[in-house]
């Protein structure tokens, strides 16, 4: 039918040739697939046409919630959590990573430790799954430092939440999405009365922020809302 539908001598002769080689073994459907100029897709019977056709992902804008997150971030980071290098907890601001410093930095530095790269990488791709904003804060104990790189105890907090937020951003997190803050000794979590307490006070936190957290941050549009606590 399709040969005596043309008008064309040589398609039709080009399809006469087709028909010959199918009977002789070769794919009728390759090659009047070829002389089309496209490969021919048979349909099951009660098929819908684009049935088989792969569709494009379509992303959650919304993704998930802190209050989703906050399981799956635990168990990615059972390992951490146990052995007391860092700690999750769910505040009025949102999800917090604590690290120890201890954990993160050798004593008055802030170069993070390489082998702590991967337990970042694991929280860089939890983060990615929500579109909030989150901030590092680094913390101090009451001890004043001063050395050839340091004046104070505030340059000391601030300079290790930007290399925090600068490995973040390494491992993928958006750096619009990032913000830093150095409290120095000013927030601490424990008495600085003992090794114990400064221990716990020297720290850097990641908060992932709500809606209350984020009211204290300049404005600025994310392009999608934020995931609820």
């Amino acid at each position: 039918m399709f040969a005596t539908a043309q008008t064309d001598n040589a398609k039709a002769q080009a399809v006469s040739e087709s028909v010959k080689r199918a009977l002789q073994g070769e794919s009728f459907k390759d090659t009047l697939s070829m002389l089309m100029g496209e490969k021919l897709k048979v349909k099951a019977p009660g098929q819908r046409p684009d049935a088989g056709v792969p569709k494009p992902a379509v992303a959650d804008k919304a993704g998930l919630t802190l209050a989703q997150l906050l399981p799956m971030l635990s168990l990615a980071l059972k390992e951490e959590i146990q052995s007391g290098r860092l700690a999750l907890s769910m505040t009025s601001r949102g999800l917090t990573i604590t690290f120890t410093q201890t954990a993160l930095f050798p004593s008055g530095e802030d170069e993070i430790a390489h082998d702590f790269y991967p337990t970042i990488q694991k929280i860089s791709d939890a983060m990615n799954k929500v579109p909030n904003p989150a901030r590092a804060e680094g913390h101090t104990d009451a001890i004043p430092i001063h050395n050839p790189r340091f004046r104070s105890n505030w340059e000391l907090s601030a300079s290790r939440s930007i290399a925090l937020v600068e490995l973040l951003t390494k491992f993928g997190v958006a750096h619009e999405r990032l913000a830093i803050a150095g409290y120095a000794d000013t927030a601490p979590v424990d008495t600085n009365d003992t090794e114990e307490g400064r221990r716990r006070n020297r720290r850097v936190d990641i908060i992932i922020l709500n809606d209350a957290g984020a009211k204290g941050e300049p404005d600025k549009q994310l392009g999608q809302p934020l995931a609820k606590r």
